[in-house]
């Protein structure tokens, strides 16, 4: 009797932990690459940055007005004015080309350098100056100021925000708008990151036809392709779409080897009990495949495995369900996951937040349900209400839902009035 290697596998009924802790622990953080700043934005920094220099470089005005010793204005006052010496003025970008000394001003402007000599800068409008250029003064030589000021008044010290050699951001932090702009203060150009997974993605199918064709009837469009796609870019990777292979071994082999040179392979149907075993022979005659239960709904078949790809690399492969919603909600909690960890980052899922059930979720056989719920917020609290009709090959109760509301394994209702856990797929401003 000829064997079948993974016929013999009994299919194991796992919850979904147990699923996540064995797909995450075939990946690890990818190699660092130096990429454009403007590139790398949403990626993870992989070293510190270190500050080259102070930042600000130089003691700097923090006002539009006069550089001046404050002991020289030590005694003005609105109703008795210090009349002082305009010996110069500066501006941003220039370096101050005179000292400051007693009795004597530099005129200077917001962001430019502390002249040698002065300790404090006195605001335009605590002098004379307007009332001089309003009544026609030619005599700009000089200022009358109205108030005492301390020592350092307006000046912004060298290295107040960063100081030379200070780590400023940390080997892990992920590049938002701040971090770009800091790494640019510090004159970066280029940064390293980690770099973003390539991920492979195949529908399975005789029935698909790719959007833009006509589908004649009992064809349906391949739907999974472009929101796995989508789902990919949205968790940081780079997806690789490799079209539709067709229910034969040709097909298949073809298109299979096409997607072997990625960071991960995502199949879309074909994995599950009643499905043609062409998909599974193809996979198992590359690597070792196994086909999961896992205890959710939707998205209960799962495939997981390593297959071997060119120059002995492995590569993960994920075979989701190919019901649209069964494939994305597998996707959320497997996939997104495995991506942002080959990305670097810590956060690997969605946050959860506890709302109001308004309406019952019903748990018919002991698996985690994740229901499409739509979160509002009303009186400080979160509600949850569900999108719908809950059958998983309706998408659109994916698309109205902004989270997942789940109900345990162990409970067979979770009741309207009820608190339920809720992943937030996202945070849309009303919500908050």
């Amino acid at each position: 009797m000829k064997e079948h290697g993974h016929h013999h596998h009994p299919e194991s009924m796992l919850s979904v932990e147990q699923a996540f802790a064995r797909i995450l622990a075939f990946f690890n953080v990818l190699e660092v690459e130096e990429r454009p700043l403007l590139e790398a934005v949403g990626q993870v920094l992989a070293d510190d940055a270190v500050s080259p220099f102070d930042i600000p470089p130089l003691a700097n005005s923090a006002l539009d007005g006069y550089a001046v010793q404050a002991s020289s204005v030590r005694d003005a006052s609105p109703a008795s004015p210090v009349v002082l010496k305009v010996v110069g003025s500066v501006s941003a970008g220039e370096l101050p080309r005179d000292k400051v000394g007693p009795g004597t001003a530099v005129r200077i402007m917001t962001g430019a350098p502390v002249p040698p000599g002065a300790d404090a800068i006195v605001g335009f409008e605590d002098t004379d100056e307007t009332d001089r250029k309003r009544n026609g003064k030619v005599r700009m030589d000089e200022v009358a100021v109205r108030v005492a000021v301390e020592t350092g008044n307006a000046v912004r010290p060298a290295g107040q925000d960063v100081a030379k050699g200070e780590r400023v951001l940390e080997a892990g932090v992920p590049l938002r708008a701040a971090e770009v702009g800091v790494l640019a203060s510090m004159g970066f150009a280029r940064v390293n990151v980690f770099r973003r997974p390539i991920v492979s993605i195949l529908a399975t199918g005789d029935e698909l036809v790719q959007p833009g064709e006509s589908c004649p009837p009992g064809s349906i469009y391949n739907i999974n392709s472009f929101s796995i796609a989508s789902a990919v870019q949205r968790a940081g990777g780079v997806p690789k779409l490799l079209g539709i292979a067709r229910d034969n071994l040709e097909s298949l082999q073809q298109k299979i080897g096409e997607g072997l040179d990625a960071d991960m392979l995502i199949t879309t149907a074909g994995v599950s009990k009643g499905d043609y075993d062409i998909v599974k022979d193809v996979l198992a005659q590359r690597g070792k495949i196994e086909l999961w239960s896992v205890r959710m709904r939707p998205a209960k078949p799962l495939a997981f495995g390593v297959l071997r790809g060119p120059q002995g690399r492995q590569v993960p492969h994920l075979g989701l369900p190919g019901n649209p919603v069964s494939a994305l909600v597998a996707f959320e909690q497997f996939g997104g996951p495995a991506i942002r960890k080959m990305l670097g980052l810590k956060l690997l899922q969605y946050p959860t937040i506890e709302a109001v059930l308004e309406d019952p979720i019903h748990n018919a056989d002991g698996r985690r349900v994740y229901a499409r719920v739509v979160v509002t917020k009303r009186d400080g609290a979160y509600h949850a209400r569900l999108t719908g009709h809950q059958s998983s090959n309706l998408l659109t109760s994916m698309a109205r839902a902004n989270g997942l509301a789940i109900c345990p394994e162990d409970l067979p209702v979770k009741k309207a009035g009820e608190i339920v856990k809720v992943q937030m797929l996202d945070w849309p401003a009303e919500v908050f």
